[in-house]
C-alpha cells in the first residue's frame, strides 16, 4: 500500500465491507447524476448501451468463476457493462469468460428496468443480436438496436459505428487503470467495485475540473 494509508489487511477490511454495503454503488450513483445535471440532462436516462470486455485472469482468481472465451481466446472473466449516452457507467457484473453475452445481458437487463426505469432504447453489438432482441422487449419494453457495421473494406478505411463507439470509449478508461487490466480479485463483486472506481476517478475528476491537478500524483501512486 502507499505510504498515506493504513496497513492493507485493515484497508482490505473496509474495501469488503464497503463493498458488501454498497457504498462504492451509492457514491458512484451519485456523481452519474451529478454530472447528468452539470451537462444539462435528467437524473434518468433513457438511453444506454451495453458491451462486454474479456479480460485475462490471475492466479489468484479460482477456477470456479474464471472460463475460456473462444472467441477472444482468453482464459479469466468477463466484465460487462450499461452506459448511458454520456459513456456513464449504469451497471456493472463480472461473470466468468465463457458466459454467453446475451445471457449476461438478460440479468443486466432486468436490474436496467428496475433501477433505470425510463430507459426504453439500448444499443448492442452483433453478438447480442438473435432471441435477445424479442425477448427484452416482450418481457421488458426495450428497444434493442443492433447498428449496421459499415464494413470493413480497406478502401473504406475505418468506420466509427454509431453509439457503439460510446461504450467502447467507456471501457477503454477502465483499462487505464492498472488494477482493471488483468483480473485479480477473488470475488467477482470485488472486481467490480474496482470498474466503479476506476470510472469514480474519471468522473469526479470532471467535476473538479483542473483544481485537482496537484492531488493527481497520490491517485496515480494508489492505482
Amino acid at each position: 500500500m502507499p505510504e498515506p494509508f493504513p496497513p492493507p489487511r485493515k484497508v482490505f477490511d473496509f474495501f469488503r465491507r464497503w463493498v458488501r454495503q454498497g457504498v462504492f454503488a451509492m457514491i458512484h450513483s451519485l456523481l452519474v447524476k451529478e454530472i447528468r445535471r452539470r451537462e444539462g440532462r435528467a437524473e434518468q436516462p433513457t438511453a444506454a448501451i451495453i458491451d462486454a470486455q474479456s479480460l485475462k485472469a490471475a492466479e489468484t482468481v479460482g477456477a470456479a468463476s474464471r472460463g475460456f472465451d473462444g472467441g477472444k481466446q482468453v482464459n479469466g472473466r468477463k466484465r460487462h457493462i450499461v452506459v448511458d449516452t454520456l459513456g456513464l457507467v449504469l451497471l456493472v457484473a463480472v461473470t466468468a469468460a465463457d458466459v454467453n453475452d446475451r445471457t449476461a445481458a438478460m440479468a443486466l437487463f432486468d436490474r436496467l428496468r428496475l433501477l433505470f426505469s425510463q430507459v426504453t432504447k439500448v444499443w448492442a453489438d452483433h453478438v447480442y443480436d438473435g432471441e435477445l432482441v424479442p425477448w427484452a422487449r416482450r418481457h421488458l419494453g426495450l428497444d434493442l438496436e443492433i447498428p449496421v457495421h459499415p464494413g470493413r473494406r480497406k478502401a473504406q478505411g475505418f468506420k466509427v459505428i454509431p453509439k457503439r463507439w460510446i461504450v467502447e470509449r467507456t471501457l477503454a478508461w477502465i483499462t487505464r487503470r492498472r488494477r482493471c487490466v488483468r483480473d485479480y480479485e477473488r470475488r467477482l463483486d470485488h472486481h467490480a467495485a474496482f470498474v466503479l472506481l476506476a470510472v469514480g476517478i474519471a468522473m469526479s475528476r470532471r467535476l473538479a475540473g483542473r483544481a485537482d491537478a496537484p492531488a493527481r500524483r497520490v491517485s496515480r501512486a494508489a492505482w
